[in-house]
């Protein structure tokens, strides 16, 4: 299975809060140093805050946060939400499947069945168990000190 850029994305802007999870961070700062374009970016987030992942502030002094604990946040429902769109196969897309097997393939099911557990085994894994106690990832994302007096007024 092979996930989307969108999730990808999503998983670095999630973590990116979570190392910073006291402070606004922007968007910017999010594209420097998660080398992604501010493009990209501007729909992912836009995308985690309508699913509630994210918590966004407009304005000069503007930023996001996470919207909930990351001990609530479970990559597999990330990763869901972000990959719903995205059929694992043609036959899984009602509207463009060409295949005329469709009625006596046993593959499909094999599909949906692993497609799931790819999902499951996400499902027990939180945002808290990548970026807690993981100082080579604090390391590469944390924001230095002068950034990080942007406190999130709770």
């Amino acid at each position: 299975m092979r996930m989307t850029k969108r999730s990808n994305i999503s998983m670095r802007v999630l973590m990116y809060c979570g190392v910073n999870d006291h402070t606004l961070v922007t968007k910017s700062e999010i594209s420097r140093d998660c080398n992604t374009s501010e493009n990209h970016l501007a729909q992912v987030i836009n995308r985690l805050a309508q699913l509630g992942f994210l918590h966004t502030q407009r304005g000069r002094n503007g930023g996001m946060r996470l919207s909930r604990p990351m001990e609530e946040i479970s990559v597999g429902a990330v990763m869901r939400a972000t990959e719903a769109s995205v059929p694992i196969t043609e036959c899984f897309d009602e509207a463009e499947n060409t295949c005329p097997l469709i009625d006596a393939c046993r593959l499909r099911d094999v599909i949906a069945t692993a497609t799931e557990a790819f999902y499951a085994s996400m499902d027990g894994v939180t945002l808290a168990d990548l970026v807690c106690e993981n100082s080579r990832l604090d390391a590469i994302l944390r924001l230095p000190v002068s950034c990080a007096q942007r406190s999130v007024q709770a």
